[in-house]
């Protein structure tokens, strides 16, 4: 079942009074109890530590766990005795109403949303006094992708088909796309995991190259799939992938440490000679134009031609 982000906010306040009535609660137990797999799980509880009555010290929930129990330091932080009236600083109300004010203009927010955030901020406002003045004088504007995020959010609430225009930048074009979007999900950057009608298949899309979006009047109906396991990182290449050779100089290295290899073998000049495998191998003619004298291409034949031709071509527009 798809999980939407004010879905998880929901669990993530129930497990904190299900965690204070269990210490020492078992990680498969407590799983079990909120319909999630474990791994979701722990993804929760690396969240709560953020949590807390203020981001001063002692007031963060002290939650951790080994992977099979979770250890709740200070549950005092949240139990009977913390209840005395909560005081903010005026940076601190300052933050929140301006962060508050900001979020009620997103695109895509639900109604009903909006106006308790709004009754909400009408609250603090009276309670802050002249900070509120002050805080007015402050706005923030979202980037594009806060847009899609609420747009999408929306569209798993609601089960609804999303339209959008994508930019692949291992093709360098945009796609008009209809999905039917399955969750929200951050590894680095923000994703939507959705099924695509244009490839019937289940995809990933970056919501920062979303360049248009529209959420449909068409229900929403992905075939029943198991959520990805991300555990091990978003790009995990398949075994029958095609192949890949890369060599780079000693100021490439860093690329065995972002791409996932097979092997990585030291080369006489400081440099790695780089085996990988990928669906797509033509996404790794921008990672040699990103080397430049770094590295380069060198199997397939075909690949390591077309990069070098995308080599000389940006070389062209620029004048040499």
């Amino acid at each position: 079942m798809a999980v939407n982000a004010i879905d998880r906010t929901r669990r993530l306040l129930s497990l904190v009074t299900y965690l204070r009535d269990r210490p020492g609660a078992r990680v498969d137990e407590v799983a079990r109890a909120f319909g999630v797999t474990s791994d979701e799980l722990i993804s929760d509880l690396q969240v709560l530590p953020m949590c807390g009555t203020s981001f001063r010290g002692g007031d963060l929930l002290d939650i951790d766990t080994d992977g099979e129990r979770i250890w709740w330091y200070n549950a005092e932080a949240v139990g009977d005795d913390a209840g005395r009236p909560l005081r903010l600083a005026a940076d601190e109300a300052t933050a929140l109403l301006v962060a508050a004010r900001a979020v009620a203009t997103l695109p895509g927010l639900r109604d009903s949303d909006r106006d308790a955030l709004l009754r909400a901020t009408a609250k603090l406002e009276a309670a802050a006094g002249e900070t509120a003045a002050a805080s007015s004088r402050l706005s923030v504007t979202f980037e594009s992708e806060g847009g899609v995020f609420a747009d999408i959010d929306r569209a798993i609430a609601e089960r609804r088909r999303v339209w959008i225009r994508y930019y692949s930048p291992g093709r360098d074009r945009l796609t008009d796309r209809e999905i039917d979007p399955i969750r929200l999900f951050a590894v680095g950057h923000t994703y939507v995991e959705a099924w695509c009608r244009r490839s019937e298949a289940r995809r990933t899309f970056r919501l920062d190259r979303v360049a248009s979006i529209e959420v449909l009047d068409t229900p929403a109906e992905p075939p029943p799939v198991e959520p990805r396991d991300l555990s091990a990182g978003l790009v995990q290449p398949a075994a029958g992938d095609p192949q890949v050779v890369i060599e780079v100089g000693p100021g490439g290295r860093w690329v065995a440490e972002y791409y996932p290899h097979d092997t990585a073998e030291e080369l006489s000049d400081g440099g790695l000679r780089i085996t990988l495998r990928t669906a797509d191998p033509a996404t790794l003619r921008r990672l040699a134009l990103r080397l430049g004298g770094d590295g380069r291409i060198v199997s397939p034949p075909a690949l390591a031609q077309s990069a070098r031709e995308a080599a000389r071509e940006a070389l062209a527009a620029y004048g040499g």
